[in-house]
Order: structure tokens, then sequence, then C-alpha cells
């Protein structure tokens, strides 16, 4: 059963996992389900010990930047982007 999840990345990620997803002929979430099902059926200790293809290098592009924020800021700052 599918379920429905809302992520934020930058703009420039996400055209770019857009045009490698439709080059791929796959939709963008399920090559984000298939990287999410690759990270978790192995054992990795820590973000350094996941073994990251030369494709992912293609549709990354820098460091993670990693934010953590409240649900409410979230939430109040999609609604400001839609004004």
């Amino acid at each position: 059963m599918d379920s429905k999840l809302t992520l934020n990345f930058d703009k420039g990620v996400i055209n770019k996992a857009k045009d490698f997803a439709a080059e791929n002929n796959i939709s963008l979430s399920r090559l984000t389900e298939f990287l999410y099902r690759k990270i978790t059926t192995g054992s990795y200790e820590n973000l350094e010990a996941l073994p990251i293809s030369d494709w992912v290098h293609q549709v990354a592009e820098g460091g993670a930047e990693y934010k953590k924020r409240s649900r409410k800021a979230s939430k109040d700052e999609f609604y400001a982007s839609k004004k």
C-alpha cells in the first residue's frame, strides 16, 4: 500500500532528479522509493557508510544540508510560498 510523504529539497536537485527519472522512464516517487529501499535493506551505521553510486552523484549537487524544523515552521513556510 502506498503512503504519501512530503519532502523539501533544493529546486536544482529536484529538477535534476526529475530529469534523471524521466530519462530512465521512472517516476520521481518510484526513484525515491528505490533509493530508500536500498538504504533500508542494508546495515549501515551512519551516512558515510552508505554506498553512493555514480548515478546518484549525477542528480545530487554539493553536500547535504540537514535542517531540523518544527512541523509548524514547515507548514508556515509552505503556506507562505503559496501566496
